[in-house]
């Protein structure tokens, strides 16, 4: 039975809208680029199959205190992040990570010059300070109001449940796996010859002295005491 010719001609047209309609049913929804947007900050891609569950992370976040409210955000393997909020508010965004994904994150407390709650600290722009745990775990407040000062942001810090953070029984093989595979990269790298070295010009016999400056590392305690952000913790 042959089929008719009008039939004939609309198949094509049939083919396309149903193309069209796959296409639209596999394309990313609002929320899921919401994720790839807010998720990690810029961590990467890939993700070492050592690296601690988002969820462990939960533990060791402040609670809501007064009339500040702490609210889970996401959390994803090696990642966990919440919303610091007050009268509906977002005031900072708390966040608990896993370098062992990223080694260079933890890379840059090895010349910190200061300390938060006695854990190397660093600032990361105007609107992040974060401090690394064990070498790890790297625990990072980041302000969302132009309010929420650097004060404020290490007084949030030390809310943190970080001596528990502290005693968290990792997958430390996973870890010393990713740190020796770094440590190799990094004597390549010294050993090889870059195009720089090779063309740069032959360094000067003198040096000119160089002058170096005090460093501050103190945080004036004035400042968090008349913080608006901050409720004063209990003492035992």
């Amino acid at each position: 039975m042959q089929m008719p010719r009008w039939i004939k001609s609309l198949l094509p047209l049939v083919l396309v809208g149903l193309l069209t309609l796959t296409a639209c049913s596999s394309a990313p929804s609002k929320y899921d680029q919401a994720q790839q947007d807010t998720t990690g900050f810029k961590a990467p891609a890939a993700v070492e199959k050592g690296a601690e569950k988002g969820g462990t992370f939960n533990q060791f976040f402040p609670a809501s205190e007064g009339e500040f409210s702490v609210v889970p955000s996401q959390e994803k393997q090696g990642f966990a992040e919440y919303k610091l909020k007050r009268d509906g508010e977002t005031l900072a965004m708390l966040t608990i990570n896993d370098t062992i994904s990223l080694p260079a994150a933890a890379q840059k407390y090895e010349d910190a010059t200061k300390t938060v709650a006695g854990f190397p600290a660093v600032e990361q722009g105007s609107t992040a300070t974060g401090l690394l745990v064990n070498g790890r775990y790297q625990v990072k407040v980041l302000s969302r109001s132009d309010a929420f000062t650097a004060s404020d942001r290490a007084a949030w810090l030390e809310k943190f449940d970080l001596a528990g953070l502290a005693k968290l029984e990792a997958n430390t093989r996973a870890f010393r796996k990713v740190q020796k595979k770094q440590a190799i990269q990094e004597r390549k790298a010294a050993v090889e010859p870059t195009d720089a070295a090779v063309t740069a010009p032959p360094a000067p016999t003198t040096q000119p002295e160089s002058i170096t400056q005090p460093k501050s590392t103190t945080v004036p305690n004035s400042t968090l005491e008349t913080s608006p952000f901050l409720v004063p913790t209990p003492t035992s």
